[in-house]
């Protein structure tokens, strides 16, 4: 730490007010006396200390500052301070975002005072100019949103620095030497911010992980996990733990359970799935109406509040899935064996059982815990080749057709099931369509991997019959759950999945996009514009511009989240909806079980301030989950894209800014961009209203949803970037 000479002054201290009040504001709530003051800005001489002395009595009689006790002084308590969460900007800038101001309040890099992106902080807000943006100075730190960094080391003889990786960090992070961890010059680390003494420029931290070279496979995925705080293995307490746990089927629990092994039940997933969480059962009933189930691996048998899995499960409160892998919020043991409702195997699970006509309208519901035994387990890929091949007029399949790519034969009567209850899903989805739901279908991108996790292909997965089969079945479920606790009365606490209707601003920046393509909205009002948005999603299917509509689509709603206080949900238009179907890698519905169980045996409502405190944690690591998602599928387009460097190709126009023109591949969906200063045929400026660049001599136009020709020109491992060059519009 650098020492400082004590200032000897009888000079008059300049700006003595503003220096007395800014050393109030910081720790307002603490009172000072003339000594402290003086101390704090070094000086010790007679003259600075009546100075000092002479302003308080000055500043006390104008009102600016209080005489709390004796000769100590705190400033006049102002509506001034508020508390908020910090978004850098960029360039050590940022903004503070308060939840009852309408604007953001801006801090410059002088007055942000060591908050990093993300912390909660207390800001006070300077009188505001005429006209002028809301400005602020931090004045304590009340939270630090994390204090592990991703970065390359950069390790010198005596100490070393960390240049972290996220763009929002501004500042290195000093290492002294006993704390690099035998970390080599160059190599990814994960570093622990430990503290930022007042005069440094930089915090001090300690390697605690390190990550291994930049541009390996394994560095770059456990990179992206460590970035967000996510973990790629469990403790071996917690592995010791599960492992230890009777996952026997007991005739003691079975007879406190509705058993449904006799019911025909199945499972239908994707190809590649490991757990099964969900199966559906099909019973014909006499009266002609229909019996389904839907049944959920019984998780909340096994993670019991407060034991070890349980704590794991809540901290992670989602599993992740990266490109090449998933990280499970539970151990193996349950997620792939106890909890997974594998065919042929008895399981305990919790069911939501519905009597349903023709119409496909809820006769009767049942919710409780069950027993089942699945018969088959299907792909989604086998569950449409039966619905494929159906007779169109008796919906009939015969009984010995077999599934591509498989020696498999359906058994007549799962055939029907599946033919049943594909129809009823479309009466299901016709009815959320007409009642205003968003049918956002959007093109998933995915990988082939060779055994060393190499891209070798690209393919699009698309949701098909069979898909929406399943997923109208599970909101079903989700839905009818909610609506039978939102419902009752007294009110009762309880997890819900909610979603807002989109900001207006969002819509109308969507529908300035849309135009440029020739669409539009009806946005007279929510039905309207649900109706106007689907048609909008059905017209760009198959055009070049799709996959840029349907994700600037997308960005303009709001995000949905979980909570206790139910609002409702636009997108599916709900009124009530919660998670109750993915209790394997999503803690909601571990919560929403136990609740959902509590309440059948008449449990009184639980504590509202602590399920909240859950829902937020939940948001908020789902938010993490996507952005490692996005990440893990960003640098796999990028790995994929170096082996391609040499191709032309195709590409639509997806974002242009005054730096550059952002590009989206057609065949692959791979996004990259051409730097204005790399078109060298003319000087392009950029058009925010056209949103376009403009040649200045040449006035040629390059557009958003222009089709133009690109090639790799870089492909960027660790910082997960294409830069493209430019071959003009196809």
């Amino acid at each position: 730490m650098p020492k400082y000479k004590r200032k000897k002054s009888k000079n008059k201290i300049d700006n003595l007010s503003q220096t007395i009040l800014n050393i109030l504001r910081k720790d307002h709530s603490q009172a000072f006396n003339y000594k402290q003051i003086a101390a704090k800005l070094q000086l010790d001489d007679a003259s600075s200390r009546n100075q000092i002395i002479k302003k308080l009595k000055n500043l006390h009689g104008k009102g600016s500052i209080q005489e709390v006790d004796r000769g100590k002084y705190i400033l006049t308590p102002s509506q001034n301070y508020y508390t908020g969460k910090v978004d850098i900007a960029g360039r050590g800038q940022g903004y503070i975002i308060v939840e009852d101001l309408e604007d953001d309040i801006y801090v410059s890099s002088k007055n942000l005072n060591k908050a990093l992106n993300g912390d909660i902080v207390e800001v006070y807000v300077f009188k505001r100019k005429k006209g002028g943006k809301t400005e602020g100075e931090v004045t304590k730190i009340i939270e630090r949103k994390r204090t592990e960094f991703v970065g390359t080391i950069d390790v010198q003889e005596n100490f070393a620095f960390v240049d972290v990786t996220d763009y929002k960090m501004y500042t290195d992070i000093f290492v002294p030497k006993n704390k690099i961890n035998g970390a080599k010059s160059g190599e990814k680390v994960l570093v622990e911010m430990l503290e930022w003494p007042e005069k440094e420029d930089s915090p001090i931290g300690k390697v605690i992980k390190v990550l291994g070279m930049p541009g390996e496979h394994n560095t770059e995925i456990h990179s992206i996990l460590a970035q967000y705080g996510l973990p790629y293995d469990f403790p071996q307490e917690v592995e010791v733990y599960a492992n230890k746990i009777d996952t026997s089927i007991k005739e003691s629990e079975i007879k406190k359970r509705r058993d449904m092994r006799e019911t025909l039940t199945f499972t239908i997933d994707p190809k590649d799935a490991k757990d099964f969480d969900d199966a559906l059962s099909f019973k014909k009933l006499e009266n002609g109406n229909y019996e389904i189930g839907i049944h959920i691996a019984d998780v909340s048998h096994y993670v019991t509040p407060g034991n070890e899995l349980d704590d794991e499960a809540y901290e992670r409160a989602t599993s992740v899935y990266l490109v090449d892998r998933v990280v499970p919020m539970l151990p193996e043991i349950l997620s792939n064996n106890a909890c997974s409702l594998r065919p042929n195997e008895e399981k305990y699970t919790f069911s939501a059982v519905f009597e349903m006509n023709q119409k496909a309208e809820v006769i009767k519901q049942w919710f409780g815990k069950t027993v089942t035994l699945s018969d088959a387990r299907f792909a989604y890929e086998e569950a449409q080749h039966v619905i494929e091949n159906s007779d169109d007029e008796t919906h009939k399949i015969p009984s010995d057709i077999s599934i591509t790519d498989e020696e498999y034969v359906v058994k007549p009567e799962i055939a029907e099931a599946i033919l049943e209850m594909d129809r009823l899903a479309k009466k299901l989805r016709a009815k959320r369509m007409r009642a205003g739901a968003i049918s956002f279908d959007k093109v998933e991108v995915k990988f082939i991997l060779d055994e060393h996790k190499n891209p070798e292909g690209v393919y699009f997965k698309e949701s098909k019959d069979a898909n929406k089969m399943i997923e109208e079945f599970m909101l079903l479920a989700n839905r009818s759950v909610a609506e039978f606790i939102g419902k009752q009365n007294p009110k009762k606490t309880f997890v819900y999945r909610v979603h807002d209707e989109p900001d207006d601003e969002k819509i109308a920046a969507l529908e300035n996009i849309i135009k440029r393509f020739g669409y539009k909205l009806n946005t007279k009002d929510r039905h309207t514009t649900a109706t106007s948005m689907n048609k909008l999603l059905k017209d760009v299917q198959g055009k070049k511009e799709q996959n840029l509509i349907d994700t600037i689509a997308i960005r303009s709603m709001s995000k949905a989240m979980y909570t206790t206080k139910n609002i409702g949900h636009y997108g599916l238009a709900f009124d009530y909806y919660t998670h109750f179907t993915s209790p394997i890698r999503r803690y909601p519905d571990v919560m929403v079980h136990r609740l959902l169980q509590h309440y059948l045996e008449n449990g009184k409502s639980a504590n509202e301030e602590e399920f909240e405190e859950k829902c937020s944690h939940s948001s908020d690591m789902e938010g993490l989950a996507t952005n490692a998602e996005r990440d893990s599928i960003k640098y796999m387009q990028v790995k994929y894209m170096q082996d391609h460097q040499d191709e032309e190709f195709v590409g639509v126009i997806s974002g242009v800014t005054e730096w550059g023109i952002y590009i989206e591949i057609i065949s692959n969906k791979c996004e990259g961009m051409v730097r204005l200063q790399d078109l060298n045929d003319d000087h392009y400026e950029f058009d925010k209203d056209e949103y376009a660049v403009i040649g200045k001599r040449t006035n040629n136009v390059y557009r958003l949803g222009d089709e133009v020709n690109v090639k790799v020109k870089n492909a960027d491992l660790v910082k997960k970037h294409l830069d493209f060059t430019m071959l003009g519009h196809k």
